[in-house]
């Protein structure tokens, strides 16, 4: 005969109440704090851990100091980092900068990333530790070793900051542009982060006794959260975009050719570059000593040629006091392969670093060749030879002879940029694309008949750049070789922009970040809701969980070396109940058997 009703539900309400008594009590999972105490403070011996009193503060003034000042190592590491994850467009101009300097190429910005990201994953894993033993009503001890690591750390981030900062600070400009394609991204993070905090956080604000304390912990945290809930009334991406917006994507000029796949400047890498999709070609053109135009972006040869082998004792004189004869001597494709800027040597095949070792210094004629019978446009910087040379004087008009003598190119294909001696330049070849290389008047542009911007991606408004495009101005940016900055550039409008990458950047069908306004706004209010609807269970848990603790301890929690006691009120009347099963079994028969609650121990 089965059991009667009422001793059903006398059953069912045992177990909910086991239910609630387990949901009440605080466990402490032995091996886990153990782990967390040894890795945070060496306290791998379970006597040296100290269980925070409940009201308590969660450590002594000095660990609170050490405490604050790994935040704030968080906060800026967590700063350098993704500053310089996001300047990775501009690697190559760094490590060309250190090279000038010092005298040898290292890759020295692959290094300092992964050093930043190294000291980045070592605070963050100890505020993960920190965290967790708070969660456990631990006391926190960090450990001295890890006390000056976090000085090493934060010494190394605002050191860091501040030289980047003082030599190459329009990297600043590039963070404030990442924020338009990332902003909202980093916005979902930020509040699923604080979502997680939120357990720590209640869990010591209905534990801390003091008014000022409990005052200070949730007000800092609803500020932060609040500022994140509304950040994205603020924000602005030119990737916002209704359907149908969205205008072609840039025009490739590869920058030197293709830089990333031969070594610049070559006929191999302009090559390339049409390879790779490639509409235009930009390079850099001087004079030699006896009057041939050739591409050399440096004032000397010593980073792109093998000069110091050839010519040992001319090392550091300027490129321009060569001859012809001389520069033809030169082997100007060797370096790709033992430098490897890009870290792209290793993907070339057999015959491609045959060709690249046998590269010599080209010659614009040859370039505009290449580009006459590719059809495609060309943009070159020309630099005025040095005093003491010959051509000091002619130096444009030596080059407009290449142009309209030597080569086959039609001047409507040359994007004419040198500044000087433009009004002379216009009357000798009218049909050259006069190019600027500064952001001016619309009207002013006109007049002396600008038909094109090249500007650096820093300038980049997509206000001025429609302004510019209304007038039948197009816009080049460069140099661009990551895909979020040429995302970025698609959205904004730019019609070209310059890249070290064109074999990447050609394989990009759409924009990385594009979203419509509503996409956007779903994305933003559902985060935002859910964010605030899991703290809102979370605090109202820790409340109740809180003052049932204190209820079924007499409303007065009593303490055993620092932590809550047993629970072991009402709970004869539960197993008693629980003892009897559907077949209506007796207490202490092998089918009536449960298995004990676990209670806090400290053993």
């Amino acid at each position: 005969m089965g059991p009667s009703p009422t001793t059903l539900s006398k059953l069912k309400l045992g177990k909910l109440r086991v239910v609630r008594r387990r949901l009440l009590q605080r466990y402490e999972h032995q091996p886990y704090v153990s782990c967390l105490a040894g890795l945070y403070g060496c306290q791998w011996r379970r006597y040296q851990r100290t269980r925070a009193t409940p009201g308590d503060c969660c450590c002594s003034k000095l660990e609170c100091v050490s405490f604050a000042l790994l935040i704030m190592t968080f906060c800026l590491t967590l700063v350098f980092l993704y500053f310089w994850s996001e300047a990775q467009n501009d690697y190559n101009d760094f490590d060309w900068f250190n090279f000038g300097n010092l005298g040898f190429w290292f890759p020295w910005s692959v290094v300092l990333l992964v050093i930043a990201a190294a000291f980045f994953s070592y605070v963050t894993l100890l505020l993960l530790l920190a965290v967790c033993l708070l969660s456990e009503g631990q006391k926190l001890y960090l450990h001295w070793g890890h006390k000056i690591g976090i000085l090493v750390t934060l010494a190394f981030s605002i050191v860091a900051t501040a030289v980047l900062s003082d030599l190459w600070s329009k990297e600043w400009t590039t963070l404030l542009l990442s924020f338009q394609v990332t902003a909202p991204y980093l916005h979902v993070g930020g509040v699923l982060l604080m979502t997680l905090l939120s357990w720590p956080i209640a869990l010591h604000f209905f534990r801390i006794n003091k008014k000022v304390g409990r005052t200070l912990i949730m007000g800092l945290y609803l500020a932060v959260l609040c500022a994140l809930y509304l950040v994205p009334l603020g924000m602005y991406s030119p990737c916002l975009k209704k359907e149908g917006a969205l205008g072609p994507a840039p025009a490739l000029i590869g920058h030197r050719g293709a830089p990333m796949l031969a070594p610049e400047n070559t006929l191999m890498s302009f090559e390339k570059a049409v390879e790779a999709g490639g509409e235009g070609l930009e390079t850099d053109v001087t004079i030699s000593y006896d009057g041939v135009p050739f591409l050399m972006h440096d004032h000397t040869l010593r980073r792109t040629t093998n000069v110091q082998k050839v010519f040992p004792n001319r090392t550091d004189a300027p490129a321009a006091m060569f001859t012809w004869g001389e520069l033809e001597t030169l082997n100007a494709g060797d370096w790709f392969l033992y430098r490897d800027p890009f870290g792209t040597a290793w993907s070339m095949g057999a015959e491609d670093r045959a060709q690249a070792q046998n590269q010599s210094v080209c010659t614009l004629r040859d370039f505009l060749e290449l580009a006459a019978q590719r059809g495609k446009q060309v943009i070159f910087d020309l630099y005025r030879p040095p005093r003491g040379h010959p051509y000091r004087d002619t130096w444009i008009t030596r080059t407009l002879e290449v142009i309209q003598n030597e080569s086959s190119i039609h001047s409507h294909q040359v994007l004419w940029l040198p500044p000087d001696l433009r009004s002379l330049v216009q009357k000798m070849d009218p049909d050259l694309q006069q190019t600027s290389g500064s952001w001016s008047p619309v009207e002013e542009l006109q007049q002396n008949h600008i038909v094109q911007l090249n500007l650096h991606y820093s300038s980049m408004s997509t206000e001025m750049i429609s302004e510019y495009a209304a007038a039948n101005i197009s816009t080049n940016l460069y140099v661009i070789s990551q895909p979020w900055l040429y995302s970025l550039a698609w959205c904004s409008g730019a019609q070209s922009v310059t890249t070290n990458s064109p074999q990447l950047l050609y394989k990009l069908t759409r924009p990385l970040f594009l979203m419509t306004p509503d996409e956007y706004n779903l994305m933003w209010v559902l985060t935002d809701v859910v964010s605030f609807i899991l703290i809102l269970f979370i605090f109202i848990f820790h409340w109740w969980r809180e003052r049932g603790l204190a209820f079924y301890s007499g409303s007065k929690p009593t303490l055993e070396h620092g932590t809550y006691s047993k629970f072991r009120t009402e709970m004869s009347d539960v197993w008693s109940i629980s003892s009897v099963n559907i077949l209506g079994e007796p207490a202490g028969s092998p089918l009536a058997t449960e298995p004990n609650l676990a209670t806090v121990s400290e053993h």
